[in-house]
């Protein structure tokens, strides 16, 4: 394993040395709370950062892994497009925003915003997560093991979110909706994925209620006649 000590490395050189590197594992000491730690990574490669970080740890994170032993600041994982990341700690605002693909583990609680405008992103939260969760979230999972903070799921798409705690309030076109034996399926095998223990059939799912979209979709008929004329 090669050590970075980032007390005696600048960040610059710690992510081009990720960024060169095609396969191996890799550890981090002394973050002390620095921005954008292991970002960009690009490889089949495994970074274990010790100690918290600050903004944007993570970001636009493909292929390999990153765990951090302690807590994130903002944008963690941001823009995640495949691999996994995961933290032993809590995360403030925007954990897993805008990402595509990938797995987000946060250990602990998440702040506002978590899953914002997630396009495919699979999030497992062990803690609870703040106001605004899955604002604009477009697709993927999120699940949370404790409770959503107000506004959950505000102006939702396709995602599903699973939470097993309590809700504050559902933002604007969220609603409770069926648990069907698929999503207690997907639930199984991102729970296991997380490594978190909890019973699949304990979580309620929310998704979109699909009133904020620009037709609706029994009008689709008339739509296309109206074009076809």
């Amino acid at each position: 394993m090669t050590v970075f000590d980032m007390a005696e490395v600048s960040l610059r050189e710690l992510n081009q040395a990720l960024h060169d590197a095609t396969d191996g594992e890799f550890e981090v000491v002394n973050p002390r709370g620095a921005h954008a730690v292991a970002s960009g990574i690009d490889s089949e490669i495994s970074v274990t950062i010790d100690g918290p970080v600050g903004y944007y740890c993570a970001g636009m994170h493909q292929r390999g892994s990153v765990q951090v032993n302690g807590n994130a600041s903002a944008g963690l994982a941001e823009n995640i497009m495949s691999g996994t990341v995961r933290i032993t700690g809590s995360a403030t605002m925007s954990a897993g925003a805008t990402g595509h693909g990938g797995l987000v583990v946060i250990e602990g609680n998440a702040g506002a915003r978590c899953g914002i405008s997630m396009k495919g992103v699979d999030i497992v939260v062990g803690g609870n997560v703040g106001h605004m969760t899955a604002f604009m979230a477009q697709s993927g999972n999120l699940v949370v093991l404790g409770d959503a903070g107000a506004d959950l799921g505000d102006s939702l798409y396709e995602a599903n979110l699973f939470i097993r705690g309590s809700v504050e309030s559902l933002g604007a076109d969220c609603v409770e909706k069926e648990l069907r034996p698929e999503h207690i399926e997907t639930l199984r095998q991102l729970l296991a994925a997380a490594g978190m223990d909890a019973d699949p059939t304990d979580f309620t799912r929310y998704g979109s209620a699909r009133t904020l979209y620009n037709f609706h979709i029994d009008d689709i008929d008339a739509e296309l006649a109206g074009g076809a004329s």
